[in-house]
């Protein structure tokens, strides 16, 4: 896959295109009292500009997401079929949203993007859904680059595009549902060479909560307004909608309830887990999925990352074994596997240095443990629903990683093993899964309408 920066294809909702005042702001504000919009601290006026919208219709938005529930439909863990109970009622408007935010770790303010998807020809109060994606292993297969789609005959493509928001677009926004995600700090068109902030806790929960407020003050602007809010996430995402909510609990923002897929709790446990998966898994369970791959990329991207955030200068020295220092360096500087080099990646047993996890190996790795037990989600009393789904196949993250967080989560939290799947089909099953295959319980789409 090719990893590169993207310039804007659409017109946007740009902060730096805006001539309304400091005045006209606090009007557009006030109006919205008693909203997220004013719940939510930014370091600046996180402002969406009008903008030009993409429609796609339902039809189209159904055809897509039928063509790619067969290649996330891993291990036919649900039927073959697209079933029409599935589809989209409403054609769905596309805009891509650009605010700024503040980096806690760094004190830097950079500009982000994000996607709007509203149900065309919605009218007054709508269901919210914040979504948080997955982990990518490019610049730029973000929520907002969905708008390629203006393209009629642009053909969506794994790995290219971000699938996993399509899936939430046309499950979520074409039934009646306002949907908005952040592509993340160094993720998207307005990247500009900046490093991504992978798991990085304070540079995320802020860009989700700036990228959320400036899509509920273009949902204003669209005469709309939000009924309930709701946050739903996968992968990195389930981390970081974990990471949102705790944070809107603290702040006393309501959320009516949160939804996960396989998420990561227990960052240094989850660490460990990719560098040796032996370790969990037990002698009985010898069939139980290996870590794959794209694991060691990961890896990279979370040492680079806490590298350059938590000022751990040396990390790659100290974390990595010496022969692999040199691949690690250049996929992190361009996130590249094409030809040859995809040949040469790393295991993920043998990428970090003997004793990592055994004994002190140095400062800077140390340093880099307590960090991700800081920015672990474990240990937290919910005060509003929330469900963990996790696949009892899932090769990134095995169910006894998982099942801490709901029995510390409190009444609110409740767990959904999802039966014989892997990571992708733990999220295809959330949005599309049958009680037989979700144990008993509803998808995340028939949740929340149940609560909206």
């Amino acid at each position: 896959m090719t990893a590169r920066a993207t310039k804007p294809e659409h017109p946007d909702t740009d902060p730096d295109t805006l001539t309304a005042s400091r005045r006209d702001f606090l009007k557009s504000a006030s109006a919205a009292a008693g909203s997220l919009a004013l719940s939510i601290t930014a370091p600046g006026i996180a402002l969406a500009a009008p903008g030009g919208s993409v429609r796609i219709p339902k039809e189209r938005l159904n055809a897509l997401a039928a063509k790619f529930y067969a290649v996330f439909n891993e291990g036919n863990i649900l039927p073959a079929s697209f079933a029409d109970k599935y589809a989209a009622r409403h054609d769905v408007e596309l805009r891509r949203i650009v605010t700024f935010t503040r980096i806690p770790e760094t004190g830097e303010r950079v500009k982000v993007s994000g996607l709007l998807a509203v149900p065309a020809g919605a009218r007054g109060a709508v269901p919210v859904l914040s979504w948080q994606h997955g982990t990518i292993l490019s610049f730029d297969q973000v929520p907002s680059n969905l708008l390629r789609l203006e393209d009629e005959t642009y053909e969506l493509r794994d790995n290219v595009d971000s699938i996993e928001t399509l899936f939430n677009v046309q499950r979520f926004a074409g039934n009646g549902y306002a949907v908005i995600a952040a592509d993340y700090v160094g993720k998207g068109p307005y990247r500009n060479g900046r490093s991504e902030a992978y798991a990085v806790k304070g540079a995320t929960v802020q860009c989700c909560l700036d990228i959320l407020k400036a899509g509920l003050l273009e949902l204003r602007k669209l005469g709309l307004r939000q009924s309930s809010l709701f946050l739903n996430g996968w992968s990195q995402g389930a981390l970081n909608t974990q990471w949102l909510k705790q944070e809107m609990q603290r702040r006393g923002i309501k959320v009516r309830a949160a939804a996960t897929q396989s998420p990561f709790n227990n960052l240094a446990e989850s660490f460990h887990y990719w560098a040796n998966a032996a370790a969990f898994i037990p002698a009985s369970e010898n069939s139980y999925p290996m870590p794959p791959a794209w694991i060691t990329p990961c890896m990279i991207v979370l040492l680079g990352s806490y590298r350059r955030y938590y000022g751990l200068n040396g990390l790659f020295k100290t974390a990595i074994k010496p022969q692999y220092q040199a691949f690690a360096e250049k996929y992190w500087s361009d996130y590249s596997l094409e030809g040859e080099i995809a040949k040469s990646i790393p295991p993920a047993g043998d990428f970090l240095v003997d004793g990592f996890f055994d004994r002190f190996t140095s400062d800077t790795n140390s340093k880099l443990m307590r960090q991700l037990g800081d920015n672990g989600t474990t240990f937290w009393d919910y005060d509003s629903p929330i469900k963990f789904y996790y696949g009892l196949a899932d090769e990134a993250l095995p169910p006894r990683l998982v099942q801490p967080a709901v029995v510390a989560g409190g009444h609110f939290a409740d767990g959904v093993p999802v039966k014989g799947a892997s990571h992708r089909g733990t999220f295809l099953a959330s949005l599309y899964g049958e009680g037989t295959v979700l144990n008993g319980s509803p998808t995340a789409f028939d949740w929340f309408n149940s609560l909206a």
